[in-house]
């Protein structure tokens, strides 16, 4: 996300630039397998470390639930495709042998129960039976052994192989269902209830040789948890007790037909192999080596599909979008691929403030690779998901901006970032972009050495991008990245989804030699281009300030400039009444737009990448993890050459009242997602100056919100916002206008310039 906003424009003379749309062609196809399925700165809060003598049972402890799940099913997982064989076997002896009977002898086939969930009758004595059309009946039961028995056959109905194996379904399996399929449960229930249940196996050498399978499998079990448990336990040595690694269950539904021994053995265990995936849903779980520009196609299918459209407003994907014309309404989907602590706080608290762990490099440093790898395979699996998309688009959003670093792709030595995983996630996220229909603009988030020092480019510190000892190295780096990026996107596939490329976000303009970036940026448009990318290419504007892009690039076609724009970041704008921010919002980004849109005032096609409609820095970490904030008056920047902030910058605070960020950070009710805390007048400013923003940013190409979600900050979530009231529902449909004088001429009344 972005950080000062440039100040109102100034005239300037001098060439423009047209920006032309994606080209079309037609590349030659993947060859991918056969589809089987503000400068922000901060210090640190200071509290004293746990010992390990205090907390490393409890830790260990934790580990080991954390590991049982994924020892286990690493362990069965080849039991279950054995034994899902040997039902297909039996349920194909099945058929045949019905198929050879006469007509008349075959078996029914099962009728369906009613489905019924047992609660707390009305009355409070006993129980009542609900069935799905909410009709019910009081059962009155006795604590006595028989209703303990029927307790347990009916726990027993829900059965899985090995049930079905001692007898409780008679006949029955899972059939092609699987183990526990819905079909195997109600044919189990209508073929031989309880009567049947209470008969032994029908050959009791067959019910020893399952229990003695179940002890060869526990003894198993039993060895390769000690072998997991030992080094994840040493690995969360020195987390604060209580601060957990975030985990996800599996999903790899789709693995069924696919055999571990596809998987040939060099690859066994790397991030080809689809085995070691955390989740695979939506994935071709084929195996496959290939590459395009050195970057692997795994997960994706040969095929796709690019007649969907976001809604019935916007053209198809295989139709052109007349940029410039028509305005982008899009979302982004930050602190996904790319962590940033104020999206997800859950990563970063609950450490001690000592280990200084601000960004995903201290994070994953002090977590060390392993248990890295798996906090971060379980966020990138559980935080951005297929409705997330299908959400997106329902919002009346068509276009989705996705932010990635650059060890998506590679790291370099001595760099503790888990390396390469994030790529599958992006390509996946990808095509649950074009299932809806979304568009993408498509962000190089962080580049090596950090082009900004901000915690989101992955490092908090040290501008080591074309700057520094290290400076040059690392711009030629990204030069590689985009040229493996560039080819890789080339392909036929993309070229009506990924319809925005971006070269570099948010470099830190003020700290780097502006010819030195020119002459980087010349070169990276030109790689690409040469590629074949027939992207728009997108140049961030740095903060430099829109009017001093008039003239810059002028040689180069396809561009469109990158403006993030945010209030808070600057204190002369926080500082502001509600009603002058709203102004501001209105005739101060429109003036900017207006001027930078137009080739002989400004650079040309403009855009803007981020925007938020906060009017406060109050989110928990937004500056920092645990520095403080403007509003306030309680920065206190890691940076030692920043000055802290420590006056009030609120506009209540020049009348002497107080600033609190109570009202700003209050929490939506859980139920209606509406915020209590939000006085009606401030919900209806809110609201307000979002749609004054859209407005003004709509006079060039359009917008990207910053972000889709977040864990707890509703003002900096579209999702939260939209659910609160203080978002439209449909972008296109708003109810404020920035005519003369609106925003003095709202009666803003209780509306309180304190918060």
């Amino acid at each position: 996300m972005a950080r000062p906003a440039p100040g109102l424009p100034g005239p300037g003379a001098g060439p423009g630039r047209r920006s032309q749309d994606p080209a079309r062609g037609q590349d030659a196809p993947v060859p991918a397998p056969t589809s089987t399925s503000s400068p922000r700165s901060s210090a640190q809060s200071s509290s004293q470390q746990l010992s390990l003598s205090e907390h490393s049972l409890a830790q260990l402890n934790a580990a080991n639930e954390k590991a049982m799940s994924v020892a286990a099913r690493r362990a069965e997982k080849a039991q279950k495709e054995a034994e899902r064989e040997r039902r297909r076997d039996q349920a194909q002896r099945r058929r045949q042998q019905r198929q050879q009977q006469p007509r008349e002898q075959q078996p029914r086939p099962p009728q369906r129960s009613k489905r019924y969930r047992l609660v707390p009758a009305a009355d409070g004595d006993g129980l009542r039976k609900v069935s799905s059309g909410d009709e019910y009946e009081d059962v009155r039961r006795s604590k006595t052994k028989a209703t303990k028995t029927r307790t347990r056959r009916k726990k027993d109905r829900v059965v899985s192989g090995p049930t079905l194996e001692k007898g409780g379904g008679g006949g029955g399996g899972g059939g092609d269902d699987g183990p526990g399929g819905y079909d195997g449960a109600d044919a189990n229930r209508s073929r031989g209830g309880r009567a049947h249940r209470r008969r032994p196996p029908a050959d009791p050498a067959k019910g020893r040789m399952s229990r003695r399978k179940m002890i060869v499998v526990a003894v198993g079990l039993l060895a390769l948890l000690l072998v997991v448990l030992i080094p994840v336990g040493v690995l969360v040595i020195g987390k604060k007790h209580g601060a957990s690694v975030r985990s996800g269950s599996s999903s790899d539904g789709n693995l069924r037909g696919v055999s571990p021994s596809d998987i040939p053995a060099a690859a066994k265990g790397s991030m080809l192999d689809p085995f070691t995936w955390l989740d695979t849903t939506d994935y071709n779980v084929t195996y496959t080596n290939a590459t395009v520009g050195d970057l692997p196609i795994m997960g994706l299918n040969s095929t796709w599909d690019d007649h969907r459209r976001a809604n019935e407003h916007v053209p198809w994907l295989d139709e052109a979008w007349p940029y410039g014309q028509r305005p982008i309404r899009g979302v982004n989907v930050g602190g996904w691929l790319s962590l940033e602590p104020f999206i997800t706080p859950s990563l970063f608290e609950g450490y001690d403030s000592k280990l200084g762990i601000i960004d995903e490099w201290t994070l994953t440093q002090h977590l060390g690779p392993a248990a890295a790898a798996q906090a971060l395979e379980a966020h990138y699996a559980a935080f951005v998901t297929a409705q997330t998309f299908a959400d997106i688009a329902a919002a009346g959003l068509d276009h989705v901006r996705i932010p990635f670093p650059y060890w998506a792709v590679t790291t370099y030595g001595g760099e503790p970032y888990v390396g390469q995983m994030a790529w599958r996630y992006l390509l996946r996220g990808l095509e649950w972009a074009r299932a809806h229909g979304l568009r993408v603009n498509l962000d190089l988030h962080a580049l090596p050495g950090s082009q900004n020092g901000w915690n989101h480019s992955g490092r908090q510190g040290a501008v080591g991008w074309l700057n520094g000892t290290e400076g040059a190295v690392n711009g030629q780096r990204a030069l590689a990245l985009h040229d493996r990026l560039s080819r890789f996107f080339a392909q036929a596939r993309y070229a009506r989804l990924v319809t925005i490329y971006g070269l570099v976000n948010e470099p830190k303009m003020s700290s780097l030699p502006l010819d030195t970036v020119m002459a980087w940026t010349g070169q990276a448009i030109a790689l690409v281009q040469a590629n074949g990318l027939r992207a728009t290419l997108a140049v961030a504007d740095g903060f430099l300030g829109l009017p001093h892009w008039h003239g810059l690039l002028a040689s180069h076609a396809n561009l469109v400039l990158d403006a993030h724009q945010y209030i808070i970041f600057n204190d002369g704008q926080l500082a502001l009444p509600h009603a002058q921010k709203l102004d501001f919002a209105c005739a101060g980004w429109s003036a900017q737009m207006l001027q930078s849109v137009d080739p002989a005032t400004g650079f040309g096609p403009t855009l803007c990448g981020e925007w938020s409609q906060a009017d406060t820095d109050c989110a928990p970490f937004l500056n920092d993890v645990h520095v403080g904030n403007r509003w306030t008056g309680s920065l206190t920047p890691l940076d030692p050459a920043a000055a802290a902030i420590t006056h009030p910058v609120c506009a209540a605070a020049a009348a002497g009242a107080a600033c609190s960020c109570d009202i700003p950070n209050a929490a939506p009710d859980p139920t209606t997602h509406l915020v209590p805390g939000y006085p009606p007048a401030y919900a209806r400013w809110l609201r307000a100056f979002a749609e004054a923003q859209m407005l003004s940013f709509e006079h060039g190409w359009g917008w990207f919100y910053w972000t889709w979600d977040t864990e707890r900050a509703v003002q900096w979530s579209w999702k939260k916002g939209v659910l609160a009231g203080i978002l439209p529902p449909d972008p296109a449909n708003r109810s404020f206008t920035c005519a003369d004088g609106a925003a003095a001429a709202v009666a803003w009344d209780g509306l309180a310039e304190g918060y």
